[in-house]
């Protein structure tokens, strides 16, 4: 036994198609990340990566990247700038890609912890605490 499917009220119109431009009409945009790139090669960047601009924004820049830059006069990480920006961190590595490769940004990795910590750090942690 099937259930019983739902209909409108108020079928939706099926969508136009478009048309060709007129002369002097224009469209929406395309962002230029949505148009420009290289194909997918993006820098390793992590949510936790810290970006910090190294230029002021050139006079040909996107607003994604001014936006960026604007925003990296002090260390940020890439997930606070996706949040700032309200972009997806995809898109967000896709603008800092090649904000890198202009060297308009500096990216600073996270420190990578040692999995085991030194004994004799932890020793000595632990006679400071007896002594207390």
């Amino acid at each position: 036994m099937t259930p019983p499917q739902r209909q409108r009220r108020y079928p939706k119109p099926p969508p136009a198609p478009r048309q060709p431009l007129k002369e002097g009409e224009r469209r929406n945009p395309e962002r230029m990340f949505v148009v420009g790139g290289d194909g997918g090669a993006r820098a390793d960047l992590d949510l936790v990566t810290l970006i910090v601009a190294s230029a002021d924004p050139p006079p040909s820049a996107t607003p994604e990247q001014t936006a960026l830059l604007r925003l990296c006069t002090a260390p940020l990480s890439v997930a606070e700038l996706s949040a700032y920006l309200n972009l997806p961190f995809s898109v967000v590595t896709v603008v800092l890609t090649e904000m890198l490769a202009d060297e308009l940004v500096e990216a600073h990795k996270p420190l990578v912890r040692q999995s085991v910590a030194d004994r004799s750090l932890l020793e000595a942690v632990m006679h400071g605490l007896q002594r207390l």
